[in-house]
Formats: C-alpha cells, structure tokens, sequence
C-alpha cells in the first residue's frame, strides 16, 4: 500500500485492521517520548510555528539542527509531517545549509589517533542518526493505528 510519492515523502501505514486511537492519546503518546536517554525534546508548538506538536534536536557536534512539525488531523486518524534541517557548516567556504522533507542522514566526526601498531588512524569520535529522533515518533504514530504523511510544503 503505498504509492512513489509516499515513499518520497516517508508516508507509513499502519498495520490493516488496527483501530485507531483519540487523538489526545495520539498526542499524549508522542510527549511521553520526552526523557533523559533521548537527544531530542518533543513539545506543543507554538502558533507561528504552524503545527499541532513539535520534536526538536540540536547537534552542536555538528552544528546540526533537526525539527519535525506535525499535525494531527482526527478526522482521517493522520499525522502530517514536515522535517526540516539546518546545517551550520564550520568550513570556511561553506554557508549555513536549509533542508526539509524526508531524508535519513548520520552525521560523524573523525580524529586521527595512533594506533597500537604506532601507525595513525582515524576513528569516528562522534555519530548521530536521525533516525534515532524518526523512528520513536513514526513507531508511536504507527502503534495508535494513525497514519504518517509527510508533507514537503504546508502541513
């Protein structure tokens, strides 16, 4: 089920037959992602923000910011989604970076040490998934029988 578009945009179904719950379980679900072992912070928007909830995650490391704009629309038992990133690039001849829609990235950084044959390597010092932000909201959503749309555009 599903079509190019959706894969596009990351729309999920969720499994047949599931029965959807209330949207202020939907919503209160989704806060109850918030805790001390995430990197990400899942809150209610603000209204200029243009969004029923809103999942955010700096990544000073990499000078990263990810944010997911969603919105609940009961009458279809749907989530509508947009993620958005900014990319604060450090080089010297590198801009600031805007992205949005659904695209799964990881984000590393490298140092070059010595290894125990004395020869120098690099080893990865720091790594982040987005989908370790993603995927908590897209399980949650999925599991109260809701759909996931993702939107490139307005939600």
């Amino acid at each position: 089920m599903g079509s190019l578009w959706d894969k596009l945009t990351g729309t999920k179904y969720p499994p047949s037959g599931m029965a959807p719950l209330p949207s202020a379980e939907v919503q209160a679900a989704l806060l109850a992602l918030n805790g001390p072992d995430v990197r990400y912070h899942v809150r209610n928007a603000l209204p200029t923000e243009k969004a029923d909830l809103l999942a955010e995650c700096r990544i000073p490391q990499v000078g990263v910011t990810l944010k997911t704009r969603m919105r609940l629309i009961p009458d279809k038992h749907e989530v509508r989604f947009l993620d958005e990133r900014w990319e604060n690039r450090s080089s010297g001849n590198a801009d600031a970076q805007y992205g949005r829609g659904h695209a799964p990235a990881v984000y590393r950084q490298w140092e070059m040490k010595q290894g125990p044959d004395g020869r120098r390597r690099k080893v990865e010092t720091f790594r982040f998934d987005t989908r370790e932000m993603t995927d908590p909201l897209r399980n949650t959503i999925l599991s109260a029988g809701w759909t996931l749309r993702g939107v490139l555009f307005r939600l």
